[in-house]
């Protein structure tokens, strides 16, 4: 017999059911309660506590630490697996063979370079425009550049294409839309370099001039984008999957989730980590002056990067990514006081007793700033970065909810405005 759950309205009482996920997870389907209860509905300011939808592409579980793509264990991927490679595993549902995955890879070569009048449309743009407006702006663009986008009855392979498309352009955008604003000049793909090699390319090679890409950074970049490729029903991914559902292209869809992503709550973490680190350096550097201002809970300072809202116990890919931070660093020698200063805030969170009773763990936003500002990548481009790895889950929830045919998303909410009032007209007022 399958499990209910009971609701008592008014003293009468209504059966929901149960619904157990794969990973025993239970929700209580509240999909009739309105209409069976005369009206009702349930109430949950951000929806912390209400599922959405239903879906195949990641597991979370905050208290215990872990996240997985498709079952796979994050530990697992970012050991041995590429970007690309992970990419096609949300968006399809499985790794990749060999043959599949070089062609995948061509493919997404292949559609490296935008038409030329992307560069007119960024043109268009002050030059202190924030990256993530010009970021959103191109997305957008991309439906006047392939109108068949726009069809919402579009054919399996159309989709495809859409996806392989916006994938090989993305670092484009990203890497234009930087150079852009230091004014300098625009460097166009390279089919022969792998995925990050090619953007990190893009981002930093002069005309007339040499750049090598040094592995070691390519790996890190690599890492973070497959640790921030998809986490479940987040702000942008929800964004996503409801303008998709109003049969929104998938290009405007992702535009949506790029403005999502840029409010400071979300996306913009890992900025508020070296601003933090910023400030404490003006303030003389006194590590342990703020470490002991974030234990006072009078104190109005907030400690950034440490703790996540979701998981309770510690951040999976933190621990990835600390590795990848600590070789980024010792790879380009950066001599930079605020690292010094981010690697003393991790020494005390990491050991005193305060925090790890609490949990105070860096996360990952906070090792993500420490590589981007080695890196020498400006803040206001560290949410741009964060939207190239968050694309692969973007499409796939996209693509998800697409194919499930869910229905237009429509919250409901409580009113608690004035009741019926009469209209005075303005001179007896």
């Amino acid at each position: 017999m399958s499990e209910k759950a009971k609701v008592i309205v008014d003293g009468k009482e209504f059966e929901l059911p149960v619904i157990t996920g794969t990973e025993n997870e239970k929700a209580i389907d509240i999909g009739k309660l309105r209409a069976e209860s005369g009206g009702v509905i349930t109430l949950d300011y951000g929806f912390k506590n209400t599922g959405s939808t239903t879906s195949s592409i990641t597991f979370l579980d905050g208290e215990k630490g872990i996240l997985r793509y498709r079952g796979y264990p994050i530990e697992q991927l970012a050991e041995k697996s590429e970007f690309l490679e992970v990419a096609y595993l949300l968006i399809y549902g499985d790794l990749p063979d060999k043959e599949t995955y070089e062609k995948f890879k061509r493919e997404i070569s292949d559609s490296y370079f935008v038409h030329e009048d992307i560069k007119k449309i960024m043109d268009g743009f002050p030059s202190n425009a924030h990256p993530m407006g010009v970021l959103s702006s191109v997305a957008t663009s991309l439906t006047a550049f392939y109108p068949a986008s726009l069809d919402p009855n579009r054919s399996p392979e159309g989709v495809n294409l859409s996806i392989k498309r916006i994938l090989a352009k993305m670092p484009t955008f990203a890497a234009w839309t930087y150079r852009r604003k230091l004014g300098r000049p625009i460097i166009y793909p390279d089919t022969a370099m792998d995925y990050c090699s090619n953007f990190l390319n893009m981002m930093f090679k002069m005309p007339g001039g040499r750049y090598e890409v040094d592995p070691v950074v390519a790996n890190a970049l690599d890492k973070l984008l497959i640790l921030h490729a998809d986490h479940e029903q987040n702000c942008s991914t929800s964004t996503v999957r409801i303008t998709g559902s109003s049969r929104g292209s998938l290009y405007t869809s992702i535009s949506a989730g790029i403005n999502a992503l840029w409010g400071p709550l979300h996306g913009g973490a890992n900025m508020a980590v070296i601003e933090m680190l910023e400030n404490i350096r003006m303030d003389g550097g006194d590590t342990k002056k703020w470490m002991d201002k974030a234990k006072d809970k009078d104190d109005p300072f907030r400690l950034m990067g440490f703790g996540h809202r979701v998981y309770k116990n510690f951040d999976p890919r933190a621990r990835i990514i600390k590795k990848a931070a600590d070789e980024v660093l010792e790879a380009l020698g950066v001599q930079d006081p605020v690292l010094d200063i981010a690697k003393g805030l991790e020494e005390v969170a990491l050991s005193d007793d305060y925090f790890v009773e609490r949990k105070l763990y860096p996360n990952v936003d906070f090792y993500s700033g420490i590589i981007y500002r080695a890196m020498q990548i400006p803040v206001d481009m560290f949410t741009v970065i964060f939207a190239l790895g968050r694309l692969p889950g973007w499409i796939a929830q996209w693509k998800e909810m697409r194919e499930n045919g869910e229905p237009i998303g429509r919250p409901r909410q409580i009113y608690v405005g004035h009741t019926n009032r009469t209209y005075q007209p303005i001179n007896e007022r």
